[in-house]
């Protein structure tokens, strides 16, 4: 289950678990616990909340954080 950063139009940035990416022809994306990037809740969301979803017209961009099973990326260094 990726992990991603969400950035909201006027918002802080969201944290939070997707099932799969968007595709480019969603329209909402689906954000499994949902939180701030420093782990606190969400101040406008109810305690129990563990699922929300949101209009991608209002996500500006996602990133896209690397798991622990994620290969590593080794590029060319130079010394």
């Amino acid at each position: 289950m990726p992990t991603i950063l969400i950035h909201i139009s006027n918002e802080d940035p969201i944290l939070g678990e997707v099932e799969n990416l968007p595709n480019p022809n969603d329209q909402m994306i689906q954000v499994k616990n949902p939180r701030r990037r420093d782990g606190k809740d969400l101040h406008y969301l109810q305690a129990n909340v563990t699922e929300v979803i949101w209009p991608l017209n209002r996500v500006a961009f996602i990133e896209i954080i690397p798991g622990e099973n994620d290969e590593q990326i080794i590029g060319f260094v130079r010394e």
